[in-house]
Protein backbone atom coordinates (compact mmCIF):
# COMPACT_ATOMS: atom_id res chain seq x y z
CA UNK A 1 0.00 0.00 0.00
CA UNK A 2 1.35 3.48 -0.96
CA UNK A 3 2.47 5.70 1.89
CA UNK A 4 1.21 9.25 2.32
CA UNK A 5 2.18 12.25 4.42
CA UNK A 6 0.18 14.82 6.40
CA UNK A 7 1.51 17.89 8.16
CA UNK A 8 0.31 19.96 11.10
CA UNK A 9 1.70 23.43 11.79
CA UNK A 10 1.96 23.97 15.55
CA UNK A 11 1.09 27.66 15.85
CA UNK A 12 -1.10 29.43 18.38
CA UNK A 13 -0.19 27.09 21.23
CA UNK A 14 2.86 25.76 23.04
CA UNK A 15 4.06 22.67 21.10
CA UNK A 16 4.89 20.97 24.42
CA UNK A 17 1.19 21.16 25.33
CA UNK A 18 0.52 18.91 22.33
CA UNK A 19 3.66 16.76 22.20
CA UNK A 20 4.02 16.31 25.96
CA UNK A 21 7.07 16.63 28.17
CA UNK A 22 9.94 14.77 26.46
CA UNK A 23 7.46 13.88 23.67
CA UNK A 24 5.51 11.49 25.93
CA UNK A 25 2.28 12.15 24.01
CA UNK A 26 3.95 11.35 20.71
CA UNK A 27 5.26 8.13 22.22
CA UNK A 28 1.68 7.05 23.01
CA UNK A 29 0.63 7.71 19.41
CA UNK A 30 3.68 5.90 18.02
CA UNK A 31 3.00 2.90 20.24
CA UNK A 32 -0.65 2.71 19.15
CA UNK A 33 -0.18 3.33 15.41
CA UNK A 34 2.21 1.93 12.82
CA UNK A 35 3.37 5.23 11.38
CA UNK A 36 6.24 7.71 11.62
CA UNK A 37 5.42 10.90 13.55
CA UNK A 38 8.18 13.50 13.54
CA UNK A 39 8.35 16.97 15.09
CA UNK A 40 10.56 19.46 13.25
CA UNK A 41 10.35 22.95 14.67
CA UNK A 42 6.72 24.08 14.21
CA UNK A 43 5.96 21.22 11.81
CA UNK A 44 4.55 17.86 12.84
CA UNK A 45 4.86 15.33 10.03
CA UNK A 46 2.91 12.05 9.83
CA UNK A 47 4.12 9.42 7.38
CA UNK A 48 2.50 6.03 6.79
CA UNK A 49 -0.40 4.19 5.17
CA UNK A 50 -3.22 6.51 4.12
CA UNK A 51 -5.91 5.37 6.59
CA UNK A 52 -3.49 5.31 9.52
CA UNK A 53 -2.20 8.79 8.69
CA UNK A 54 -5.77 10.10 8.50
CA UNK A 55 -6.55 8.58 11.89
CA UNK A 56 -3.52 10.17 13.52
CA UNK A 57 -4.17 13.52 11.85
CA UNK A 58 -7.76 13.48 13.13
CA UNK A 59 -6.67 12.56 16.67
CA UNK A 60 -3.99 15.26 16.75
CA UNK A 61 -6.57 17.87 15.73
CA UNK A 62 -8.85 16.67 18.53
CA UNK A 63 -5.92 17.09 20.92
CA UNK A 64 -5.27 20.62 19.66
CA UNK A 65 -8.94 21.55 20.24
CA UNK A 66 -8.55 20.32 23.82
CA UNK A 67 -5.45 22.39 24.65
CA UNK A 68 -7.26 25.68 25.55
CA UNK A 69 -9.32 23.75 28.10
CA UNK A 70 -6.60 21.52 29.56
CA UNK A 71 -3.50 23.71 28.92
CA UNK A 72 -1.23 20.66 29.07
CA UNK A 73 -2.21 17.26 27.71
CA UNK A 74 -0.72 14.11 29.20
CA UNK A 75 -0.47 10.47 28.15
CA UNK A 76 -3.82 9.64 29.78
CA UNK A 77 -5.56 12.35 27.72
CA UNK A 78 -4.02 10.98 24.54
CA UNK A 79 -5.07 7.40 25.32
CA UNK A 80 -8.61 8.57 26.07
CA UNK A 81 -8.87 10.45 22.77
CA UNK A 82 -7.47 7.48 20.83
CA UNK A 83 -10.09 5.18 22.36
CA UNK A 84 -12.85 7.71 21.74
CA UNK A 85 -11.91 8.15 18.11
CA UNK A 86 -11.16 4.54 17.22
CA UNK A 87 -12.79 1.22 17.86
CA UNK A 88 -10.54 -1.86 17.85
CA UNK A 89 -8.18 -0.08 15.41
CA UNK A 90 -10.91 0.38 12.82
CA UNK A 91 -11.03 3.49 10.65
CA UNK A 92 -11.96 6.68 12.51
CA UNK A 93 -15.64 7.44 12.04
CA UNK A 94 -15.85 10.88 10.43
CA UNK A 95 -19.40 10.78 9.10
CA UNK A 96 -20.76 12.67 6.09
CA UNK A 97 -19.98 16.35 5.57
CA UNK A 98 -23.41 17.46 6.83
CA UNK A 99 -23.26 15.56 10.13
CA UNK A 100 -22.11 18.51 12.26
CA UNK A 101 -24.85 19.15 14.80
CA UNK A 102 -23.66 22.33 16.47
CA UNK A 103 -20.81 24.84 16.59
CA UNK A 104 -20.14 25.90 20.20
CA UNK A 105 -17.68 28.12 22.06
CA UNK A 106 -15.82 24.89 22.90
CA UNK A 107 -15.71 23.37 19.43
CA UNK A 108 -17.78 21.24 17.04
CA UNK A 109 -20.37 18.73 18.21
CA UNK A 110 -21.01 15.87 15.79
CA UNK A 111 -21.72 12.13 15.89
CA UNK A 112 -18.60 10.15 16.80
CA UNK A 113 -19.82 6.67 15.87
CA UNK A 114 -22.02 5.07 13.22
CA UNK A 115 -24.67 4.45 15.91
CA UNK A 116 -24.67 8.10 16.91
CA UNK A 117 -24.92 9.10 13.25
CA UNK A 118 -28.01 6.90 12.79
CA UNK A 119 -29.48 8.43 15.96
CA UNK A 120 -28.85 11.95 14.62
CA UNK A 121 -30.45 11.17 11.25
CA UNK A 122 -33.48 9.59 12.92
CA UNK A 123 -34.01 12.71 15.03
CA UNK A 124 -34.08 14.88 11.90
CA UNK A 125 -36.62 12.66 10.17
CA UNK A 126 -38.99 11.99 13.08
CA UNK A 127 -40.91 14.08 15.62
CA UNK A 128 -40.33 11.64 18.51
CA UNK A 129 -37.03 9.83 18.92
CA UNK A 130 -36.34 7.17 21.55
CA UNK A 131 -32.67 6.48 22.29
CA UNK A 132 -31.73 3.57 24.52
CA UNK A 133 -28.29 2.31 25.40
CA UNK A 134 -25.58 2.17 28.08
CA UNK A 135 -23.90 5.09 29.81
CA UNK A 136 -21.54 7.19 27.74
CA UNK A 137 -23.14 6.64 24.33
CA UNK A 138 -24.18 10.28 23.97
CA UNK A 139 -27.93 9.72 24.24
CA UNK A 140 -28.68 12.85 26.25
CA UNK A 141 -25.76 14.99 25.09
CA UNK A 142 -26.65 14.58 21.43
CA UNK A 143 -30.33 15.26 22.11
CA UNK A 144 -29.44 18.51 23.87
CA UNK A 145 -27.11 19.48 20.99
CA UNK A 146 -29.85 18.95 18.39
CA UNK A 147 -32.27 21.01 20.50
CA UNK A 148 -29.77 23.86 21.00
CA UNK A 149 -29.03 23.90 17.26
CA UNK A 150 -32.77 24.16 16.51
CA UNK A 151 -33.08 27.01 19.03
CA UNK A 152 -30.14 28.92 17.51
CA UNK A 153 -31.62 28.42 14.02
CA UNK A 154 -34.99 29.82 15.25
CA UNK A 155 -36.75 26.57 14.38
CA UNK A 156 -38.20 26.46 17.92
CA UNK A 157 -38.62 29.03 20.69
CA UNK A 158 -37.76 26.98 23.80
CA UNK A 159 -36.24 23.79 25.17
CA UNK A 160 -37.75 21.74 27.99
CA UNK A 161 -35.47 19.23 29.70
CA UNK A 162 -36.87 16.89 32.30
CA UNK A 163 -36.20 13.66 34.15
CA UNK A 164 -38.02 11.67 36.85
CA UNK A 165 -36.74 12.14 40.41
CA UNK A 166 -36.49 8.47 41.30
CA UNK A 167 -34.32 7.49 44.24
CA UNK A 168 -31.52 5.07 43.34
CA UNK A 169 -30.83 3.69 46.79
CA UNK A 170 -30.79 7.15 48.39
CA UNK A 171 -33.57 9.03 50.16
CA UNK A 172 -34.59 12.57 49.20
CA UNK A 173 -35.61 13.33 52.77
CA UNK A 174 -32.04 13.04 53.97
CA UNK A 175 -30.74 15.61 51.48
CA UNK A 176 -30.32 19.16 52.89
CA UNK A 177 -32.36 22.20 51.80
CA UNK A 178 -35.81 22.83 50.38
CA UNK A 179 -37.47 20.80 47.62
CA UNK A 180 -35.57 22.64 44.86
CA UNK A 181 -32.28 21.83 46.59
CA UNK A 182 -33.32 18.19 46.88
CA UNK A 183 -34.36 17.93 43.22
CA UNK A 184 -31.46 19.83 41.61
CA UNK A 185 -28.93 16.95 41.94
CA UNK A 186 -31.21 14.81 39.74
CA UNK A 187 -31.15 17.53 37.07
CA UNK A 188 -27.40 18.21 37.25
CA UNK A 189 -26.51 16.17 34.11
CA UNK A 190 -28.93 18.30 32.08
CA UNK A 191 -27.42 21.52 33.43
CA UNK A 192 -23.94 20.19 32.62
CA UNK A 193 -24.87 19.39 29.01
CA UNK A 194 -26.44 22.79 28.43
CA UNK A 195 -23.52 24.68 29.99
CA UNK A 196 -21.08 22.91 27.68
CA UNK A 197 -22.95 24.24 24.63
CA UNK A 198 -24.12 27.72 25.62
CA UNK A 199 -21.97 30.56 26.95
CA UNK A 200 -22.59 31.13 30.71
CA UNK A 201 -24.27 34.56 30.41
CA UNK A 202 -26.48 33.39 27.55
CA UNK A 203 -27.46 30.26 29.46
CA UNK A 204 -28.35 32.33 32.52
CA UNK A 205 -30.53 34.61 30.36
CA UNK A 206 -32.25 31.62 28.75
CA UNK A 207 -33.13 30.24 32.19
CA UNK A 208 -34.44 33.58 33.45
CA UNK A 209 -36.56 34.09 30.31
CA UNK A 210 -37.78 30.44 30.40
CA UNK A 211 -36.36 29.85 26.94
CA UNK A 212 -34.69 26.86 28.57
CA UNK A 213 -36.53 25.04 31.35
CA UNK A 214 -34.98 22.21 33.35
CA UNK A 215 -37.69 20.69 35.52
CA UNK A 216 -38.69 17.45 37.29
CA UNK A 217 -41.09 15.31 35.28
CA UNK A 218 -43.92 15.88 37.77
CA UNK A 219 -43.93 19.58 36.81
CA UNK A 220 -44.89 18.71 33.21
CA UNK A 221 -48.41 17.63 34.06
CA UNK A 222 -51.18 19.72 32.51
CA UNK A 223 -48.95 21.60 30.06
CA UNK A 224 -49.12 21.71 26.25
CA UNK A 225 -45.84 22.81 24.71
CA UNK A 226 -45.72 24.37 21.23
CA UNK A 227 -42.62 25.36 19.23
CA UNK A 228 -40.38 23.41 21.58
CA UNK A 229 -37.92 20.58 21.92
CA UNK A 230 -38.84 18.27 24.81
CA UNK A 231 -36.15 16.01 26.22
CA UNK A 232 -36.94 13.30 28.75
CA UNK A 233 -33.77 11.89 30.29
CA UNK A 234 -33.46 8.74 32.44
CA UNK A 235 -36.76 7.62 30.95
CA UNK A 236 -36.27 4.05 32.18
CA UNK A 237 -37.42 5.33 35.58
CA UNK A 238 -40.83 6.54 34.39
CA UNK A 239 -44.03 4.64 35.00
CA UNK A 240 -46.46 3.93 32.16
CA UNK A 241 -48.66 6.84 33.27
CA UNK A 242 -45.73 9.25 33.48
CA UNK A 243 -44.52 8.29 30.02
CA UNK A 244 -47.98 8.74 28.51
CA UNK A 245 -48.28 12.10 30.30
CA UNK A 246 -44.96 13.30 28.86
CA UNK A 247 -45.66 12.15 25.30
CA UNK A 248 -49.02 13.91 25.27
CA UNK A 249 -47.42 17.28 26.20
CA UNK A 250 -46.14 17.66 22.64
CA UNK A 251 -47.80 20.58 20.85
CA UNK A 252 -47.65 22.23 17.42
CA UNK A 253 -44.17 22.37 15.84
CA UNK A 254 -42.64 20.45 18.72
CA UNK A 255 -40.33 17.45 18.83
CA UNK A 256 -39.27 15.11 21.60
CA UNK A 257 -36.31 12.99 22.64
CA UNK A 258 -36.75 10.19 25.16
CA UNK A 259 -33.48 8.70 26.40
CA UNK A 260 -32.67 5.95 28.86
CA UNK A 261 -30.80 2.79 29.76
CA UNK A 262 -33.17 -0.14 30.26
CA UNK A 263 -30.48 -2.04 32.18
CA UNK A 264 -30.46 0.64 34.91
CA UNK A 265 -34.09 0.74 36.11
CA UNK A 266 -34.54 2.07 39.67
CA UNK A 267 -38.29 1.53 39.92
CA UNK A 268 -39.71 -0.89 42.49
CA UNK A 269 -39.09 -4.52 41.48
CA UNK A 270 -42.71 -5.24 40.48
CA UNK A 271 -43.21 -2.03 38.44
CA UNK A 272 -42.69 -2.06 34.66
CA UNK A 273 -40.71 0.77 33.12
CA UNK A 274 -42.74 3.20 31.06
CA UNK A 275 -39.85 3.37 28.61
CA UNK A 276 -40.03 -0.37 27.89
CA UNK A 277 -43.79 -0.21 27.38
CA UNK A 278 -43.56 2.82 25.09
CA UNK A 279 -40.93 1.19 22.88
CA UNK A 280 -43.03 -1.96 22.60
CA UNK A 281 -46.25 -0.23 21.59
CA UNK A 282 -45.01 2.82 19.65
CA UNK A 283 -42.08 1.42 17.66
CA UNK A 284 -44.00 0.96 14.40
CA UNK A 285 -45.82 4.31 14.38
CA UNK A 286 -44.77 6.64 11.57
CA UNK A 287 -42.96 9.69 12.91
CA UNK A 288 -41.52 7.79 15.88
CA UNK A 289 -38.00 6.35 15.80
CA UNK A 290 -36.33 3.92 18.21
CA UNK A 291 -32.53 4.01 18.21
CA UNK A 292 -30.50 1.41 20.10
CA UNK A 293 -26.94 2.45 20.93
CA UNK A 294 -24.38 -0.18 21.87
CA UNK A 295 -21.14 -0.46 23.82
CA UNK A 296 -19.20 0.42 20.65
CA UNK A 297 -20.90 3.84 20.74
CA UNK A 298 -19.44 4.72 24.16
CA UNK A 299 -17.32 7.88 23.87
CA UNK A 300 -16.31 8.43 27.49
CA UNK A 301 -13.16 7.20 29.21
CA UNK A 302 -11.93 3.98 27.50
CA UNK A 303 -12.53 2.03 30.71
CA UNK A 304 -16.29 2.71 30.46
CA UNK A 305 -16.62 0.27 27.54
CA UNK A 306 -14.71 -2.38 29.45
CA UNK A 307 -16.80 -1.84 32.60
CA UNK A 308 -20.07 -2.19 30.67
CA UNK A 309 -18.87 -5.33 28.88
CA UNK A 310 -17.65 -6.83 32.18
CA UNK A 311 -21.01 -6.27 33.89
CA UNK A 312 -22.90 -7.60 30.86
CA UNK A 313 -20.68 -10.68 30.81
CA UNK A 314 -21.12 -11.23 34.55
CA UNK A 315 -24.90 -11.01 34.18
CA UNK A 316 -24.90 -13.64 31.43
CA UNK A 317 -22.72 -15.98 33.49
CA UNK A 318 -25.07 -15.55 36.46
CA UNK A 319 -28.07 -16.42 34.26
CA UNK A 320 -26.34 -19.67 33.21
CA UNK A 321 -25.57 -20.50 36.85
CA UNK A 322 -29.17 -19.85 37.93
CA UNK A 323 -30.63 -22.06 35.20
Amino acid sequence: MTNTKREIIMKGFDPIALLGVRDENLKVLRKHFNATITARGERLIIDGEFEVVEQIHHILNEMIHLIPKRKQLDATDVSTIINMETDHNEKVYSGPDDSIILFTHKGIIKPRTAGQEAYFRASLENDITFAIGPAGTGKTYQAVAVAVAALKNHEISRIILTRPAVEAGERLGFLPGDMKDKIDPYLAPLYDAMRSMIAPEKFKAYLEQHVVEIVPLAYMRGRTLDNAYLILDEAQNTTDLQMKMFLTRIGVNSKAFITGDITQIDLPYNQRSGLCTAIDILRDIEGIAVCELKTVDVVRHPLVKKIIDAYDGNGKEKEKTDM
